[in-house]
Formats: structure tokens, sequence, C-alpha cells
């Protein structure tokens, strides 16, 4: 067999999984950042994370982060960092709550995955029960669904950070949060998510997983987690729940 030919049988192979994935779901949970939005589109995690160490440093904190840390351009990495040196502090709490507020301003110019919004009305008008699953804010993906006029489509399955940050992802908390106020059949749930920590929170919880990769280095963090089938658009889903494929 020609290297061509068997690549064309492991795209067909992917495909049938991924249609069994989708055609099989009832109870699909959906990361928020990534597979429904770019929540920091057009209000940059960069610059959200320097926010955050500005604050930190006027304090008087800077020691609490090391260089690379406060370099980071990931608020989240920031957040982190502190919470594992004081954890549960107030401290903690208010970083926290700093990072909501920027999340909250965010949504303004946050921008839509592609075929996302269509997506997501047509899993609920086939009958899929959705929620959210996320280490954003619950707050943040709930004010960004109300601007997309599909929050009733997850409402009330909307999990998200917590204040305990030992239970973000990979840690599955949130996704048995969904799971069990749902009432799914863990046999019959899907999560989307676009990070190695979604895949392991899936594994975790037991559910199956669709990676979701908008270019190929997520794709390869993906994959090297242990995603079996990854897409780059959303569209082969879609067509799949419309019959179209």
């Amino acid at each position: 067999m020609t290297s061509d030919a068997k690549q064309t049988d492991a795209v067909t192979a992917e495909t049938g999984k991924l249609r069994e994935l989708i055609t099989s779901a009832r109870f699909v949970l959906f990361d928020f950042d990534g597979p429904i939005c770019r929540l920091f589109a057009g209000h940059a995690a960069e610059h959200v994370a320097g926010q955050l160490v500005e604050w930190l440093e006027s304090r008087g904190l800077r020691g609490l982060l090391t260089e690379e840390e406060r370099v980071h351009p990931d608020p989240h990495y920031v957040l982190e960092a502190i919470h594992r040196r004081h954890p549960q502090s107030d401290l903690v709490t208010e970083l926290e709550e700093r990072l909501t507020q920027q999340e909250l301003k965010a949504v303004a110019s946050a921008m839509p995955t592609p075929y996302a919004d269509p997506l997501i009305r047509t899993w609920t008008t086939v009958g899929g029960q959705l929620a959210i699953a996320t280490n954003n804010s619950a707050r943040v993906a709930a004010g960004y669904l109300a601007t997309r006029g599909t929050a009733s489509c997850f409402a009330p399955y909307v999990f998200g950070r917590t204040a305990d940050l030992d239970l973000l992802k990979p840690h599955p908390h949130c996704l048995n949060q969904a799971l069990n106020a749902m009432g799914a059949d863990r046999s019959l749930s899907l999560m989307i998510g676009d990070a190695p920590s979604d895949f392991l929170a899936a594994q975790d919880a037991g559910v199956a997983f669709l990676g979701y990769a908008r270019n190929e280095d997520k794709e390869k963090r993906l994959r090297s987690a242990g995603a079996d089938i990854v897409v780059n658009s959303l569209e082969p889903l879609l067509s799949i729940l419309r019959g179209q494929a």
C-alpha cells in the first residue's frame, strides 16, 4: 500500500470515529475559551497577565513570582503560581477576582469560534444536553453566551473556576459537577476541549474526548497528551449533526 493510500485510510478511519463520537453523544461538555470563542482576542491575555503582575508588585509582592512567571503571557499561570505558594489565602481570592474582572471586560471583544454558534443551536435542536466546563469564571462564560443568544442552550449547566484552584482542570471537578447536575450517562457523554488539561480531565471523569485545535501547535499538544481525535474546525461536527456527512 502506498503512503498516500495509508494516509487516506487513516483520514477515513478518523472521520468514522468522529461520526460515531458525535452521533452517540447525548450529553456534551464544552470547554469555553477555545471551542466556543477566543476570549482574549481583543483584550490580550498578555496584557491581563501583566496587569496581575503589576498589581502584585504594587503591593510589594514581586518576590512571590519567578522571572519566568513575571513575563508569562497566560494570566492563569500567574494566578496558579501564587496559589501554589499561598493556597486558600486572601491574596489568591483577590487575585482571582481581579482576573475575573479582566475576563468580563474581554467578553465584549471575544471572537466567536467559527461554526460554534450554529453547532450549539443544532445540537440542542436534535436533543443534545449541553454544559460548560471551564477554568474561566462561570460568570464570564454565562455573560458571553448571553451576548450570542445561546445561553438557553446551556442554562443552568455552566461550571467554571471555583475558589479552590486545586480543582481547576486537569482535575475533573467541573466536569463531574456538570455530569452530575445533568444526570448524565457517562457512556453517552462527550467533552470538547482544546488543551491537554481538558483531555486529562475527561479521562478522569470517564467520558469521551474530542480535541479542537485552531492551529498546529495546539494539535501537537493534544495528540502528545493522548487525544485520539482532533479537529481543526467545528464544521465537520455541524455537518454530521445536520446529516450532511
